[in-house]
């Protein structure tokens, strides 16, 4: 790749992925501050999502970064296994809080009047740690001898004077000999392992559990239809009531607003996935074109907006935000208002 186009797609990445960052970070720290101010919602099951939110926060700040490991960059051994591992553990580890979340909330739903005795309620700290202990370990793999870095080939010479020059100029040319690229850090096994081994079923787990809650919400929402027939029998060959109507809108929305996330957070992520799997198996580099960079960025960014539609759909989250917000208004409201008298 020429110094040209290295520089085109860094400004590529830059251009899209440091919005979606700062829109995932401000957003993770105004509903973080949210559940900390409200003490009502210091319990278990938000404490499985403020770590969530911590796991977010920590993808938006590497998101920048995750494109970039498709591009190769002269760095040494130890910098190049950070560069790459660190998001690698960033990102894994949001999967996992992902997964953690949903099949907390699945279980509440499934077993409202016992979920309080399942694991993940008695063993807070051991669910807490199966979401960012193995993920660190399996990102690890590499820095632990599971990579393909090979060092850089340096001509040995027989001859004093020649291996003499070699060692004065080894500080200078060593960091242009090494290449640091994925393809050095990550074989093709691992990659594999991590798609087809820890996020696909990730992914099929979660779209699994929503599945099974929207099946259980629509067998609720014909016990209660027949409830109240049973109880007003009088609309029984009329068409349906009010309240059964509103009712039916309710989950239909309710699809609708999980389908759609679908569509817009899952989507383009399997799209990438795929891209990325295609390519290992047909022999090739990972491609550092403009539209897998693009793929890759708006991929991983959906992904993380996730957590943040939960959340800000969640009014107790947002409330302290929200009073901090109608302060300010009122105040700045007041402050024109007496200008206005003043003048």
């Amino acid at each position: 790749m020429s110094p040209d186009d290295k520089m085109s797609k860094e400004k590529l990445i830059f251009y899209l992925t440091v919005p979606l960052s700062t829109i995932i970070i401000f957003s993770n720290l105004f509903i973080i501050i949210g559940i900390a101010c409200n003490r009502q919602l210091h319990n278990t099951p938000n404490y499985f999502f403020l770590s969530l939110l911590v796991a977010d926060l920590c993808t938006g700040i590497t998101l920048p970064f995750i494109p970039r490991m498709t591009l190769d960059r002269h760095l040494d051994f130890k910098h190049c296994l950070v560069m790459y591992i660190f998001p690698n553990f960033l990102f894994l580890s949001f999967l996992f809080n992902l997964v953690m979340v949903h099949y907390e909330r699945y279980l509440c739903i499934v077993s409202p009047l016992h979920h309080s005795q399942f694991w993940v309620h008695r063993y807070f700290p051991l669910a807490l740690l199966t979401v960012w202990l193995p993920p660190l370990l399996y990102a690890s793999l590499p820095a632990f001898g599971w990579n393909n870095w090979v060092e850089p080939n340096a001509n040995k010479s027989s001859n004093p004077n020649e291996t003499l020059l070699r060692s004065n100029t080894v500080g200078n040319t060593s960091k242009e000999d090494e290449v640091c690229s994925y393809k050095q850090v990550f074989p093709k096994a691992f990659i594999y392992l991590e798609v087809c081994g820890l996020v696909l079923p990730a992914m099929l787990s979660i779209v699994g559990m929503m599945g099974r809650v929207l099946w259980i919400a629509h067998k609720q929402l014909q016990n209660i239809c027949k409830l109240h027939r049973a109880v007003d029998r009088l609309q029984q060959q009329q068409q349906p009531t009010d309240h059964e109507q509103q009712l039916n809108l309710r989950y239909a929305k309710c699809v609708a607003a999980v389908s759609l996330t679908f569509l817009v957070c899952w989507v383009p992520y399997i799209i990438y996935q795929l891209m990325s799997v295609t390519a290992l198996q047909s022999g090739v580099s990972l491609p550092s074109s403009s539209l897998y960079i693009i793929m890759s960025c708006t991929g991983i960014g959906s992904m993380a907006v996730i957590p943040l539609i939960l959340g800000l759909a969640n009014k107790q989250y947002t409330e302290p935000i929200r009073m901090v917000m109608r302060k300010l208004r009122n105040r700045w409201r007041g402050g024109q208002n007496n200008r206005d008298i003043a003048l």
